[in-house]
């Protein structure tokens, strides 16, 4: 059973995304493409908090915007990395590998593929 409160933890220790980032990024991910409002809805926030929020996560390299507000991610395994590659270019850290980076990858693999073969 992945336990999504870790992930969520590595995700801004590792990542340093916000609890709210992180909490959007693992929604997409484990249950596809979806529109800032359905994600208002589920997350019990703002349709424009929700918008903020993916137009950030796509700045911060992982989601795509399918339209002006649906959104989608990447596969985890690329996601997990381009996002901490990023962060380590914002903060002028060395990029190296990392296991807990590619940990929140490999245990976001399942979900992400199950939601996009349902």
């Amino acid at each position: 059973m992945l336990d999504f409160k870790q992930v969520e933890n590595d995700l801004i220790e590792e990542i340093k995304l916000t609890s709210l980032q992180a909490k959007v990024f693992l929604l997409i991910v484990n249950e596809g493409k979806m529109t800032s409002e359905k994600i208002a809805k589920r997350l019990d926030i703002t349709v424009e908090k929700a918008l903020a929020t993916c137009k950030q996560l796509i700045d911060l390299g992982s989601f795509i915007d399918l339209s002006e507000t649906e959104f989608e991610t990447m596969h985890p395994r690329f996601t997990a990395v381009n996002m901490y590659r990023k962060m380590c270019e914002r903060e002028k850290k060395e990029f190296k590998k990392n296991v807990k980076v590619d940990n929140i990858g490999i245990a976001l693999e399942k979900p992400y593929d199950d939601a996009r073969t349902k």
